[in-house]
């Protein structure tokens, strides 16, 4: 009891951090999902305050990596309790499939994704905001949708952005 609530705490603090820099928040937060278990190579990009982790330590993020706002990394599924009553078969208790997340280095993920159980998400790999990721996702590519799908190489989409840099339409922070 007293551990969830100094970590409610911490995360509240985390919290208030975010609202004054993004940096401090980070500083403070990634500490906070290693305590919890979550397997983090490197240093992480950015982590969005609202991100809902399942199980952290069935989670693995790589360097370089953003997760934006309001993702959900799930590690379980319980619909499998629903499939058993539908074929006649009853537990006493609700049973679920539970798989770890893998993430790579130099991964970003869109705001309001999901990623499902045992997904894979290589290195270099870009998720479009809204994408429900189950399976693998290869190195070096743009996935996106619900379900997701491949849309193109990074370098591919790197080739599209560079008329945009050259003609100083990108902002740059």
């Amino acid at each position: 009891m007293i551990n969830r609530l100094l970590s409610l705490l911490y995360l509240l603090f985390c919290k208030v951090l975010f609202c004054i820099n993004h940096r401090w928040y980070m500083k403070m937060y990634i500490p906070y999902l290693k305590w919890r278990g979550t397997r983090i190579h490197g240093t992480p990009r950015y982590i969005g305050v609202h991100v809902k982790f399942d199980n952290y330590h069935l989670i693995e993020i790589g360097n370089n990596t953003t997760i934006s706002d309001d993702c959900h990394l799930l590690t379980h599924d319980y619909s499998i309790t629903n499939v058993m009553r539908a074929i006649g078969i009853e537990f006493s208790k609700d049973i679920a499939l539970v798989r770890d997340i893998r993430i790579g280095n130099n991964v970003f993920i869109g705001k309001k994704s999901i990623i499902m159980p045992n997904a894979r998400i290589g290195n270099n790999c870009i998720i479009g905001a809204g994408s429900v990721i189950r399976g693998i996702v290869p190195d070096n590519t743009v996935f996106g949708g619900n379900p997701a799908q491949c849309f193109s190489s990074v370098e591919e989409l790197a080739k599209k952005w560079m008329i945009y840099i050259e003609n100083n339409q990108i902002r740059k922070d």
